[in-house]
């Protein structure tokens, strides 16, 4: 058994809203990261899924701290994050390393795509001859030219780009890549690429990568573990088999019932979703899919927040009613 690389306790994250016109309101705040705890393995592609806003990239951010967690603990390799001084941060982030969303957003567009990649590198006082040599390395890694480093990042494909932005990551030898939605912005047909350099990295290098997706094939295809996050909490977790193989919770069963076929004879069950994900400023009382839910019983659902409970095999589910005993 593989030691954690990362290790979230109870993390919170609330974003407070200004409001200039009522200077005596309220103070409300957004609940983007609400009591979240994980761990991720050395070498493991641990996925997070969940419908757009539910929380995913503040989870991310806050293990990066790119956002400060309001309360919580995070661990790096046994560090706690929050009490390094920003000289030991700093020493530290070489070792963790970011892939966004949209490529062409992630780049200069006013420099040169090897002076991106340089940029990296120079700032983390690396010399000029081992910048060149690992150009060279990561270019033949994707399987580009080095010609292309010349260019712009409006002068080649959306796919090019992200394996760029990929070998940016990697030119400081991180042990953890955050991957934040790679291949979203990518047609189809040029997701595979980025998705086997992803296991490449776990296989071939022992990378840590936390995978941050709403497309359960992919995070099928690609993730050793995976986290649901609904409204900010985790609704189940556990190994990718046991998640997809045994459903424990009704938000899991929903979405995997939503997912595309993978093949014209494939049989499934849809289960749509009904009303709209919930207020993240106003959390409902009880589980927060109460209302969403095809199972819902009422006087606890509505009233009683259901915890994470280990269901065995490592499998955890944040639900009264487990699907299993339904």
């Amino acid at each position: 058994m593989s030691e954690p690389y990362i290790c979230v306790r109870n993390v919170k994250k609330y974003f407070p809203i200004d409001d200039y016109k009522f200077a005596k309101a309220k103070i409300q705040y957004v609940h983007a990261v609400d009591d979240v705890s994980f761990d991720i393995n050395k070498g493991e592609i641990f996925g997070v899924i969940g419908e757009s806003g539910s929380g995913k990239s503040t989870i991310g951010r806050c293990i990066l701290k790119l956002v400060e967690p309001d309360s919580g603990e995070i661990y790096v390799e046994g560090r706690e994050i929050s009490k390094l001084s920003k000289k030991e941060m700093n020493a530290l982030r070489p070792k963790m390393q970011m892939v966004f969303q949209n490529p062409l957003a992630s780049f200069d567009p006013k420099k040169t795509l090897r002076y991106s990649l340089e940029e990296n590198a120079k700032i983390h006082g690396i010399r000029k001859e081992e910048i060149d040599k690992k150009i060279k390395e990561l270019m033949e890694y994707i399987s580009l030219p080095e010609d292309v480093l010349t260019r712009y990042p409006s002068g080649i494909s959306g796919g090019q780009l992200q394996r760029l932005a990929l070998a940016r990551a990697l030119m400081l030898d991180p042990d953890f890549i955050l991957a934040d939605e790679p291949v979203s912005a990518l047609d189809v047909s040029v997701q595979a690429n980025i998705l086997n350099l992803m296991m490449d990295l776990k296989n071939d290098f022992g990378k840590t990568i936390l995978f941050i997706s709403h497309d359960l094939t992919v995070v099928k295809h690609v993730c050793d573990k995976v986290a649901v996050v609904y409204l900010g909490a985790i609704m189940e977790m556990g190994p990718i088999k046991e998640v997809y193989g045994h459903v424990l919770h009704p938000y899991t069963e929903a979405l995997i019932a939503a997912k595309p076929k993978e093949h014209p004879l494939e049989k499934t069950e849809h289960k749509l979703l009904e009303g709209d994900i919930p207020n993240a400023i106003d959390i409902p009382e009880g589980c927060r899919f109460a209302e969403r839910c095809a199972y819902f019983k009422k006087g606890l659902c509505d009233n009683k927040t259901p915890k994470l409970k280990d269901m065995g095999n490592g499998h955890f589910v944040a639900c009264h009613f487990p699907l299993k005993n339904n």
